[in-house]
């Protein structure tokens, strides 16, 4: 029989052997004029599909087939993209990311875009239930004539299903770099008494859906095309040294998703049709 001390060891091994993890390495390149995917792999729970193969840009769709995320899941995606190739992805449906007991839901995201080449990441939200604890890192390479276009979403509770986050811990860390040389750098960290934070006006003044939007290269024409439109929740856009960040704030999800829209949409993003639906 196992003694008083040997249980939470025990315990812990149970817990850690019950994780879910995911792993993708993906990359596309150009055939013949077209985006084609070159090398897929997948592990664990986490798939990638392609529904509309032949299209130019190529889309992607990730599925989480473990239908979510709690604390202690590791999931990572590395995805590279060739020389002129165009491709855009995203993902089947919200992610959630459910309460942790204590550890953290690790996601890290490894991009890489080459020369001439063009990337879209645009998945659709995280949604964060109450005492969550989620851990996420962008890591992004870009070569000289790289484009790419970055857009996450979170969302803090569903409120249509009356669900808010009282406590949990958010760490979101982006870096992007253009030949080696950092061209952008941001970080996130809400921990603790979420809800109180949030209610800050320096923070959100109460809203509980925000987003990042990245775009690369850019300029003013993009930023004063964003501010021609109109949008029902609070959004603002700069741009310096060849890059556009947009930072977006909404009282719930359903308002977040309709502006994000208008604005990707003021970008000519090649939205994933799953948005659409």
């Amino acid at each position: 029989m196992a003694t008083a001390l040997e249980l939470p060891a025990q315990s812990a091994d149970i817990f850690a052997a019950n994780r879910a993890t995911g792993h993708i390495v993906l990359s596309v390149a150009t055939s013949a004029g077209r985006t084609r995917r070159e090398r897929v792999h997948e592990d664990g729970s986490l798939r990638v599909r392609f529904p509309h193969e032949g299209t130019d840009p190529l889309e992607a769709i990730f599925v989480n087939t473990a239908g979510g995320m709690a604390g202690g899941d590791r999931f990572s995606i590395e995805m590279k993209v060739g020389r002129e190739a165009s491709f855009v992805a995203g993902t089947a449906a919200a992610e959630k990311i459910y309460r942790s007991h204590g550890p953290d839901t690790r996601i890290d995201v490894t991009l890489s875009v080459a020369d001439s080449g063009s990337l879209s990441w645009l998945p659709q939200e995280t949604i964060l239930f109450d005492e969550a604890r989620l851990s996420r890192s962008f890591e992004v390479a870009l070569a000289g004539k790289a484009s790419l276009l970055m857009a996450e979403a979170v969302v803090f509770g569903r409120a249509a299903m009356g669900e808010t986050i009282r406590h949990g811990r958010l760490t979101d860390r982006w870096r992007v770099r253009r030949d080696g040389r950092l061209i952008f750098a941001d970080g996130v960290r809400l921990d603790g008494a979420i809800d109180a934070k949030l209610a800050e006006r320096a923070a959100t003044a109460g809203g509980v859906a925000v987003a990042t939007i990245l775009l690369t290269p850019a300029g003013e024409a993009q930023v004063e095309t964003v501010r021609a439109q109109h949008f029902a929740g609070e959004v603002g856009i700069s741009a310096w040294n060849g890059i556009a960040v947009a930072r977006l704030v909404a009282a719930d999800g359903a308002t977040l998703r309709r502006d994000l829209m208008t604005m990707l949409a003021a970008l000519d993003a090649p939205l994933p049709r799953l948005w659409l639906n």
